[in-house]
C-alpha cells in the first residue's frame, strides 16, 4: 500500500508543558475525523512530514508533536525535566488541550515504548494502539545494540565507525563514555560523538542500506538532539523502576485493541522484543514482516500498518 499524498497541517503551534519546556504540535487530516496521536522514535527523533502520509486524511485527525528537546520543541536538546513520565503527561496535556475525549495511539521503536507507558498510565482514554518495532527498554535490548557482541557482530565495519570518537579504554563501556561527552556543553567533540551515535542507528535501521537516510542522520541539528536525548534516556534505564514494567503493565491495557508489527530482520530492536510482548498480550493482533528491518518506511511494515489503520 502506497503512502497518501503529501499534506500540510490544518493547524500547528506550541504548547507550554512546563516552566522550562514548550512542545511543537501539528494537526493534519480531517478536523472532524477520528483522533489519533503519533509518537515518534528516538527518544529525540522528532517528527517528519512523511509521517503524515500514513493516515487517510478523510478518516483521521492526526496529532503529531516533537517530544521535549527535539525538532521544533524548545529548549533544544534539553535534558532537564526530560523523562518518560514527563512525556507521558505531555501527551495527556495535548489531549486535554484539544478537548479530545479518547483517541488511538500510533508509535514505533521508542514510540512504542512511550505508547505502552502512556496507555498503561491512562488506559481509559486509549481506543486502539498501533505499535511497530517494539522496544521495551530492557538492559539486554540496550546492550544488544550499543555494546559489543550484538548488532556489532553483524556490522563490524559500521561498529568501528561508531567507536571512533572514543578512546580504547572508553570503548569498554560505550554508552557511559558517550554520556560523558554528550551531556557536556556544545563542542566539536560533542558534535563528532553525536554524529557517530546517530549514524550508527541510521546505518542499521533498514534491511538494505539507505544512503539518503544515513545523510539525514548525520545532520548536525538532528544528530545532536537525537544522540544527547537518546543516550540520556538509556543511561537512566528509561526512568523505569523495573525493566519489565511494560510487560507487567499489559494487564492494565489487555482490553484495548492493538496491532503489533515487527520486522523479522530488525537489528536495532530484535524480534524477541515483540515476541515477548505478544506472549504477554496474545489478544493483540501480531504480525511479523518477513522482508523488513526496523524502519517504518520499509514497504512491508508501511503497508501492514496502513491497512490496519484503514480497517479500524
Amino acid at each position: 500500500m502506497e503512502l497518501f499524498p503529501e499534506i500540510e497541517p490544518f493547524d500547528s503551534g506550541y504548547l507550554k508543558v512546563s516552566s522550562l519546556h514548550t512542545i511543537y504540535y501539528e494537526q493534519v487530516g480531517n478536523p472532524n475525523g477520528r483522533p489519533i496521536v503519533f509518537l515518534h522514535g528516538g527518544p529525540g527523533g522528532g517528527i517528519h512530514p512523511f509521517y503524515r502520509q500514513f493516515f487517510d486524511p478523510k478518516k483521521w485527525r492526526v496529532i503529531l508533536f516533537d517530544q521535549r528537546g527535539c525538532g521544533k520543541s524548545t529548549p533544544f536538546a534539553e535534558l532537564k525535566e526530560n523523562t518518560t513520565w514527563d512525556l507521558v503527561e505531555d501527551i495527556e496535556k495535548l489531549r486535554n488541550f484539544f478537548s479530545i475525549k479518547s483517541w488511538s495511539v500510533f508509535g514505533g521503536s521508542w514510540g512504542s515504548t512511550l505508547a505502552l507507558a502512556y496507555a498503561q498510565t491512562h488506559p481509559s482514554v486509549c481506543e486502539k494502539l498501533f505499535l511497530r518495532g517494539i522496544f521495551l527498554l530492557r538492559q539486554k535490548e540496550i546492550d544488544w545494540f550499543y555494546k559489543e557482541g550484538g548488532t556489532s557482530r553483524l556490522f563490524p565495519d559500521l561498529w568501528e565507525e561508531y567507536l571512533k570518537p572514543l578512546s580504547i579504554p572508553e570503548r569498554k563501556d560505550p554508552i557511559s563514555s558517550y554520556y560523558k561527552i554528550l551531556s557536556g556543553p556544545p563542542s566539536s567533540k560533542r558534535s563528532e560523538a553525536a554524529r557517530a551515535w546517530s549514524v550508527w542507528e541510521g546505518s542499521t535501521c533498514k534491511l538494505l542500506r539507505d544512503d539518503e537516510h544515513i545523510e539525514e542522520s548525520a545532520e548536525d541539528e538532528f544528530a545532536t538532539a537525537f544522540a544527547c536525548i537518546e543516550n540520556h534516556y538509556f543511561v537512566n534505564h528509561g526512568f523505569f523502576k523495573d525493566e519489565n514494567e511494560l510487560l507487567k503493565g499489559v494487564e492494565k491495557i489487555r482490553h484495548i485493541p492493538a496491532v503489533i508489527v515487527h520486522g523479522r530482520y530488525d537489528v536495532i530492536c530484535p524480534l524477541e522484543n515483540a515476541w515477548d510482548l505478544h506472549k504477554a498480550w496474545p489478544e493483540a493482533e501480531f504480525k511479523i514482516i518477513e522482508d523488513a528491518g526496523h524502519s517504518l518506511s520499509e514497504k512491508g511494515i508501511r503497508s501492514y500498518l496502513m491497512q490496519a489503520l484503514q480497517a479500524s
